[in-house]
C-alpha cells in the first residue's frame, strides 16, 4: 500500500539524573563524594534507505520513542546512556515541525537526528572543589525533545509525467521502462504514483508517473493535487497530450495553468511535449495538432509525436529528456557550490550561547530570564534542594544576570522565572 503522509509523535529520551553519594568504606574517614552522573537519553535518528518506499508503516506505528538515560550510582557510576533509536525511511521524506521543515532526505544512508536527547545531571562528585568538599547538590537529567512531526514523501525522479487522466502515461512508462502500471481504458487507472527506469543509450533515466490532472486538480480536484508533489523534485517535465483531443491547445494551457497554481517554481520547469496515441493519425493531422500546441507553448517548444503501442518515436523523447535533465542537474550542482562559497557572517556559537535577557512581566511582577546558557542550568537544577538553587544562584551572578535583576529592580523575595521554573530571588 502507497503511503505518501504520515502524522507522528516523537520523543526522544530523558538524561538520567545525577546521584548524591558519599564513600562509605571502613577504614576510610571522609571518603568524599563519589555521586555519578547520569546517562545522556537516546535520540531520534532517520535515514534514508533506497529499500523503502512508502511511509505505511508511520500508520500503524505513530509514535517513536527513544529510550532514556539511567540514573548515576554511587562509587562515581555513569548511568547508562539510552539507547538511539534509528528509523528507516523513504529516500525524498521531508520532515516538518510546526509547519517548518527541519529534515529532507535525499541520498541514500543520509542520517539526520530529528529529536535529541536530554544530556544527563551531572552526579555531586562532579562538584568537589578545595572550598565544597561535600557537596550535597547533583543535577536532575534533562528531557528530551518532544513534538508531532509530519512526514511527506516526495519521490525523487529525473521526468515526472503529468497530463490529463487516459492520456498515456502508465502506457507510455511500461514501454519504456520496467515498471507495470495498471492500464485501462478509462480515466484514473493509476491511482498512486510509480516510478521506472528507462534506459536510453549508454544512461538512463528514472521516471515518475503520477495520477491524472484535471482542471481545478490544484484546488483539491480529481486525484491531482494529492500527488503533484511528487513531480516537484524532478529536472524534467514530460507534459503527454492525446493526439485526438478536439482542443488539444487548451488542454494543454489547463495542465500548464494547474502547474503554476500549484508551485510557482514547478510551472518554471523545463519540459518535453509529446503528443500520444498518434499511430491512427496522418501526418497531415499530426503537424496540425503540433502547430496549435506550438502557438500554447511558444516557437522553442520541444513537441514530438509517438505511440507507445508501436514504439514509434520513443528513442527521440528520451534522448531530448536525458540531455534536459543533464544540463538541469549541472545548473543545480553550480548553484550549491556557489552557495557554498559564499562567505557567512554570524555570531560565534559561545557568544549566542552566553546571550541572555531579563524582563519583567507586567501582570505576575516575576523577572523572566532567557539563554540558552541559563535555561540549561535552570532544567537541570533540583528545586527541592537549597543547594541546588544556590548554585544556579551563584550562575547567575558569574554570567551578569544578578546584577541586570538588581538594576530591574528586583528584591529579596521576588520571584525569578528561568525555563519555567520559579524560585525566589534570595533564599527564604
Amino acid at each position: 500500500m502507497f503511503v505518501d503522509t504520515a502524522k507522528v509523535f516523537i520523543a526522544a529520551g530523558n538524561g538520567g539524573n545525577g546521584n548524591v553519594s558519599f564513600r562509605h568504606e571502613i577504614y576510610i574517614d571522609k571518603g568524599g563524594p563519589d555521586g555519578g552522573d547520569g546517562g545522556k537519553g537516546g535520540n531520534v535518528v532517520f535515514v534514508a534507505s533506497e529499500d523503502a518506499n512508502t511511509l505505511v508503516d508511520f500508520r500503524y506505528k505513530p509514535e517513536l520513542k527513544a529510550k532514556h538515560g539511567q540514573n548515576g550510582s554511587k562509587q562515581n557510576m555513569r548511568g547508562r546512556s539510552g539507547e538511539d533509536l534509528i528509523v528507516e525511511v523513504p529516500m525524498g521524506t521531508v520532515v516538518r515541525r510546526d509547519g517548518k521543515v527541519i529534515a529532507d532526505l535525499v541520498d541514500n544512508g543520509q542520517r539526520v537526528v530529528i529529536a535529541k536527547g536530554g544530556d544527563g545531571g551531572f552526579g555531586n562528585a562532579h562538584f568537589k572543589s578545595s572550598v565544597r568538599q561535600t557537596p550535597r547538590v547533583a543535577e536532575l537529567g534533562e528531557r528530551g525533545e518532544t513534538f508531532d512531526a509530519e512526514l511527506e514523501l516526495k519521490l525523487l525522479a529525473d521526468v515526472g509525467l503529468v497530463g490529463f487522466p487516459n492520456a498515456g502515461k502508465s502506457t507510455f512508462l511500461s514501454v519504456v521502462s520496467n515498471a507495470r502500471p495498471e492500464i485501462a481504458n478509462y480515466a484514473f487507472t493509476t491511482l498512486t504514483p510509480n516510478l521506472g527506469v528507462a534506459d536510453i543509450d549508454d544512461s538512463s533515466l528514472l521516471i515518475a508517473d503520477i495520477p491524472g490532472l484535471i482542471e481545478g486538480a490544484s484546488e483539491g480536484k480529481g486525484l491531482g493535487d494529492a500527488f503533484l508533489r511528487h513531480v516537484e523534485r524532478t529536472a524534467v517535465l514530460l507534459h503527454l497530450i492525446d493526439a485526438y483531443t478536439d482542443d488539444i491547445a487548451g488542454a494543454y494551457r489547463t495542465i500548464r495553468k494547474e502547474l503554476a497554481s500549484y508551485s510557482s517554481e514547478l510551472a518554471q520547469r523545463p519540459e518535453v511535449i509529446a503528443l500520444t496515441k498518434s499511430e491512427g493519425l496522418d501526418d497531415e493531422m499530426i503537424q496540425m495538432q503540433i502547430d496549435a500546441v506550438r502557438v500554447a507553448a511558444g516557437k522553442k517548444a520541444e513537441i514530438y509525436a509517438i505511440s507507445s503501442s508501436a514504439h514509434k518515436g520513443l528513442t527521440e523523447v528520451l534522448r531530448s529528456l536525458r540531455t534536459k535533465v543533464d544540463n538541469t542537474r549541472a545548473v543545480e550542482r553550480e548553484i550549491e557550490n556557489t552557495d557554498d562559497d559564499m562567505p557567512v557572517i554570524s555570531l560565534n556559537d559561545s557568544q549566542i550561547a552566553n546571550a541572555w535577557t531579563v524582563e519583567k512581566d507586567a501582570e505576575t511582577g516575576h523577572f523572566i530570564v532567557k539563554g540558552e546558557k541559563i535555561e540549561k542550568f535552570a532544567r537541570r537544577t533540583n528545586y527541592d534542594n537549597f543547594e541546588g538553587v544556590n548554585r544556579l544562584r551563584d550562575i547567575m551572578k558569574k554570567l551578569g544576570i544578578t546584577h541586570e535583576l538588581t538594576r530591574a529592580g528586583v528584591v529579596g523575595d521576588s520571584v525569578i522565572e528561568i525555563a519555567g521554573k520559579e524560585f525566589t530571588y534570595l533564599e527564604q
